[in-house]
């Protein structure tokens, strides 16, 4: 293995565990959320309310951050032109906190309005509580962007420890102040998993700057348009801007068909929402932070076979992990729904719904994973409008089967519409890219594929002849769940290993050599 695949390796894998750290701690908050107001018509406004935030941080910060800024920036470095490098980090710094803090300022006055707009089907006491809850998580876009800057900045050093411990201190900060401010009689309490929010993105930001001075902050007061890399980060942050404005409206077009349904419908989108995006989280987007400085160093030296390489093994790697936790979720739901959220004020009826989208998202996870990464490989490229077009051709998909499964399947059916768009986008992104770079490893990538699927067809087979002898032994409470659950994971990672072994796949030895070297650094 080379030594840049070993450090690839290394990032992704201290990213993985801070992932699963954080999202352990996500799980723990959105139980909380769940005992103390169960799924309901209060997490349905709760859950509504972070619409209009997530818009304004995605809009100015996030697109700016993934696609345009860090490849700019990255390659100042790289060519060893760290001064003039600064200079664009000011002006686009600038620019965003001018920009977003007057939009935060718009967006306190018109709550009220923008809600009705985006679910209309809220009754009247939904609107007031959700209009309350986003006005506290207008002031976290702000501190994010401070984070967010940050961490782009670290990142393209290739220092990724500080925002990802930052995402731990973020969900210990909502749950420790949702959790004393909770109180299940008075509905607008849960406004302390608000506040939660607003105190854990300053937190976020704040752990991150002592790596910053670190490597030395070098801010100039300006805005300089005329600026070349200013200018190009503009360039390449317009169409990501579109992208994450149409990813926006797809949620809100989301929450708008699910304020139709049942109360406590967005809820269980939501939670199960929630739950197939760990594995995405946890892996897929560990793996495709830590390769993107690399693939963006490699694009801008030119060397092709490398970046080819370097996006081959990124997918084959995230295909290999999430294609059998996909299944895996898929057999185990209902255990893992109770486990979690089974308590308090959460029923077993909001078990059974809540499974049902789960089951269409997690036939997705794979789906989603991959194109963690492939938009990054045309990022890395300074192409950001390709993934932009495609994005809208998945979106225009999206609503259509919204549109066309809501009825027959309700809830599931706004799941399963993401799943099939999710696809529909991998496809076209690989098909694009592979035009593009001329070759992709492709039969590599197809056998990985093929013999992950194998692999998790024969666990999956195992896991439910366990669970279906084990279940009706011990029942479904809660200690009963966390057995069937535990020893379920436990059996289906043994055949699934046993089973990659026997089929001679290089990604697993690659994992298990990997895990060897941790355990003998030890």
């Amino acid at each position: 293995m080379s030594s840049t695949n070993r450090t690839l390796l290394k990032a992704a894998g201290f990213l993985m565990g801070a992932q699963l750290a954080s999202r352990v701690l996500g799980f723990l908050r959105e139980t909380l959320i769940a005992g103390f107001y169960g799924q309901s018509r209060i997490t349905d406004a709760y859950n509504t309310a972070f619409i209009l935030p997530d818009l304004l941080y995605w809009l100015l910060v996030g697109g700016v951050l993934s696609a345009a800024f860090i490849p700019v920036f990255s390659e100042y470095i790289a060519k060893g032109n760290e001064d003039e490098g600064w200079r664009v980090v000011s002006s686009v710094a600038n620019l965003i906190f001018l920009t977003l803090g007057t939009l935060v300022l718009v967006g306190l006055f018109f709550t009220p309005q923008f809600l009705r707009l985006m679910v209309p089907g809220f009754k009247p006491e939904n609107i007031v509580l959700a209009t309350q809850l986003t006005r506290i998580l207008l002031m976290q876009p702000l501190f994010m962007a401070f984070s967010g800057m940050t961490m782009g900045v670290l990142n393209s050093y290739k220092i990724f420890w500080p925002s990802a411990l930052g995402t731990v201190l973020y969900n210990a900060c909502i749950i420790f102040f949702g959790t004393i401010l909770a109180n299940p009689a008075k509905p607008d309490s849960i406004s302390g998993f608000a506040v939660g929010v607003v105190v854990g993105a300053i937190v976020n930001f704040a752990v991150q700057i002592p790596a910053l001075r670190k490597v030395g902050v070098r801010y100039h007061p300006l805005i300089d348009w005329h600026n070349p890399g200013v200018r190009r980060i503009g360039a390449l942050a317009v169409p990501i801007i579109i992208s994450y404005s149409l990813n926006q409206i797809q949620i809100a077009v989301n929450n708008n068909f699910g304020s139709s349904l049942s109360p406590g419908s967005i809820s269980a989108l939501w939670y199960s929402s929630r739950l197939f995006q760990v594995p995405v989280g946890i892996f897929a987007l560990a793996i495709a932070v830590a390769t993107f400085p690399t693939m963006t160093e490699q694009a801008a030296l030119q060397q092709w076979d490398k970046l080819r390489h370097t996006i081959s093994q990124a997918i084959r790697m995230v295909v290999f992990i999430t294609l059998p936790i996909s299944v895996g979720m898929i057999v185990l739901r209902y255990p893992l729904i109770r486990l979690l959220f089974q308590h308090g004020h959460f029923t077993g009826q909001d078990t059974l719904t809540t499974a049902i989208p789960l089951l269409y998202f997690a036939i997705g996870i794979s789906s989603q994973s991959v194109i963690q990464i492939l938009p990054r490989a045309f990022y890395a490229l300074q192409d950001t409008w390709t993934p932009v077009i495609l994005g809208i051709i998945a979106m225009a998909i999206d609503i259509l089967a919204m549109f066309l499964l809501i009825r027959p399947l309700a809830v599931g059916g706004l799941a399963f519409a993401d799943t099939i768009s999710a696809f529909v986008n991998m496809l076209l992104l690989f098909y694009v890219l592979r035009k593009r770079l001329g070759q992709m490893d492709g039969w590599n990538m197809f056998w990985t594929g093929l013999k992950s699927t194998v692999a998790s067809l024969l666990m999956a087979a195992v896991i439910w002849a366990w669970i279906e002898w084990l279940t009706p032994l011990i029942g479904v409470r809660v200690l009963a769940s966390l057995i069937v659950l535990v020893t379920g994971t436990v059996i289906g990672a043994i055949v699934f290993a046993g089973s990659a072994k026997l089929l001679r796949m290089e990604e697993f030895n690659q994992t298990m050599s990997l895990v060897q070297r941790k355990i003998r650094a030890r």
